[in-house]
């Protein structure tokens, strides 16, 4: 995945918090899609902390590439003025990890201004390091990344990205990380036109409207992914430069470490039970990814209105 290199990047899209955060209590609502991917989940969040995901605030550096904000310890303090020095333009992005993060924003978020029009309302990703406090209650790096609806934003540590490889094993990069905040802002887009409304809160299963959230998160990730060399910036022009096959199988090795099977099978107690899926099966997760990817049509991916998940 290449940045194009001239472009200019919009930090307004994110709060960076890190080394600011605290926990506190309460809440109201309930976050989705916690782990970014669906790693985990708030419904199974225990599971990730037994295995030891996402602790501490150490350097981002998926791959061979590491951000310069990325790095930042608990109790320090980032603005996003430190980050608009450090990423100004697609040179950065495809320096930086943080840097890539922030066009990545820019990106999908042009991408469903277009598609929804006036009913797409923008909205934020917060940067954190550790933990963090938002309207659906405290979370900490081990949630994984995850969307509140109560107010409207996306959460994500990026240290995220090393867990994914270290402790899942996928080969991540650049597009596995964008995937990963597209699949948020997904339920994000989800949230403005309704889909929340067909899902029982707390529901599990196979069949449940729990899994078919997220499937459809991951096809309008996809769907994204098929249009983000075309989607033009303020000045008219892709931000996003390329996005390779290896790139998209790097996002398939991914989803496949993902879903609920595996989850269960090799980083849980090694039984698979289907009554507590959330996020679906490695292979669903495939699948709708796919659908999005080749269709390029958020219009097939409506999980809600099949009997065939896959």
């Amino acid at each position: 995945m290449r940045y194009r290199e001239s472009g200019r990047l919009d930090t307004s899209g994110v709060q960076d918090r890190r080394g600011r955060g605290g926990m506190g209590g309460g809440g109201r609502g309930l976050a989705v899609g916690g782990g970014g991917l669906g790693l985990v989940g708030v419904l199974v969040l225990v599971l990730f902390q037994v295995i030891g995901g996402g602790g501490g605030g150490g350097g981002v550096g998926a791959g061979a590439l590491g951000g310069q904000l990325g790095g930042l310890g608990e109790g320090q303090t980032a603005d996003n003025g430190q980050l608009e020095q450090q990423c100004q333009t697609g040179a950065d992005a495809n320096d930086s990890v943080d840097c890539a993060v922030v066009a990545d924003i820019e990106s999908i978020q042009d991408y469903w201004s277009g598609v929804l029009g006036d009913r797409y309302v923008p909205t934020d990703t917060v940067f954190f390091s550790g933990q963090v406090q938002t309207s659906c209650g405290g979370a900490t790096s081990g949630s994984g990344p995850f969307y509140c609806p109560a107010d409207q934003l996306v959460y994500i540590d990026l240290t995220f990205f090393e867990t994914l490889q270290e402790q899942f094993g996928a080969e991540g990069g650049l597009f596995v990380n964008a995937y990963v905040i597209a699949h948020e802002y997904g339920h994000h887009v989800q949230n403005l036109l309704g889909y929340n409304q067909q899902v029982t809160p707390g529901e599990t299963g196979p069949e449940s409207g729990t899994v078919r959230l997220e499937l459809q998160a991951d096809c309008f990730a996809g769907s994204w992914a098929n249009h983000a060399e075309t989607v033009p910036d303020e000045s008219g022009q892709p931000l996003i430069a390329e996005i390779t096959q290896d790139d998209i199988d790097r996002a398939l090795d991914a989803a496949g470490r993902i879903g609920d099977d595996f989850i269960q099978r090799e980083l849980g107690g090694g039984n698979v039970d289907q009554d507590a899926f959330t996020h679906g099966s490695s292979e669903q997760r495939q699948r709708w990814f796919t659908t999005g990817y080749e269709t390029g049509d958020p219009g097939q991916c409506d999980t809600f209105a099949t009997d065939d998940l896959g």
